[in-house]
């Protein structure tokens, strides 16, 4: 018999507490109030802000390029499952398929499976026993915040106050700077500013 998948959300992004260089990925229940924070590296943090972010890098990252190849052969993800937690680990598998045939399951690191998720536009889903073991449970206050959050990726940095003085017109030269010269971590700090003030 399968087992039942449960749908998960996007919800923020920021600086793990806990790991130093890490991010933490917040992901949550699309119906509930269960959620899943997992600790990703530098390059699939900023792999998954640029294209949530809808930023355009000056070449492709290596997850554009995947997504390049797939569409290039007409391949399609059409979902990702974090299937498995072992040790602290989370596994995940991208459900490919190309038109006509049967669907193909491809093990892969979560992180890259999420980046990849965001630039497929596909569904995220786990199974009940991974949320019963890591899921954490918010009250309605903590909640309510997160869903505030939930359509933007949260600051790469703890402060932008070195953006502060700066006008519009040189965030944007300094935005456009950064992706050129693939700074993406300054380019999101920047990118965050600007919003801030719009």
């Amino acid at each position: 018999m399968e087992k039942s998948k449960i749908k998960l959300e996007i919800l923020g992004l920021s600086y793990s507490q806990t790991q130093t260089g890490a991010y933490a990925l917040v992901l949550g229940e699309s119906v509930g109030k269960r959620r899943l924070p997992i600790i990703i590296g530098n390059f699939e943090a900023q792999a998954i802000a640029i294209e949530l972010e809808h930023m355009k890098p000056s070449r492709p990252l290596t997850h554009d390029i995947f997504k390049t190849f797939a569409d290039t052969f007409e391949i399609q993800v059409s979902e990702v499952i974090v299937y498995n937690l072992l040790e602290g680990i989370f596994f995940a598998k991208l459900i490919c398929q190309k038109a006509g045939e049967e669907p193909i399951e491809i093990d892969t690191r979560t992180s890259d499976a999420i980046a990849l998720a965001v630039r497929f536009k596909c569904p995220i889903y786990t199974y009940e026993f991974i949320l019963a073991s890591a899921g954490i449970i918010l009250d309605d206050d903590e909640i309510e915040s997160l869903g505030d959050e939930a359509s933007k990726i949260d600051d790469f940095s703890e402060s932008n106050s070195a953006y502060s003085n700066m006008s519009m017109e040189e965030l944007e030269t300094e935005l456009n700077q950064a992706i050129a010269s693939e700074d993406y971590e300054k380019a999101s700090e920047l990118h965050d500013e600007i919003k801030r003030r719009k």
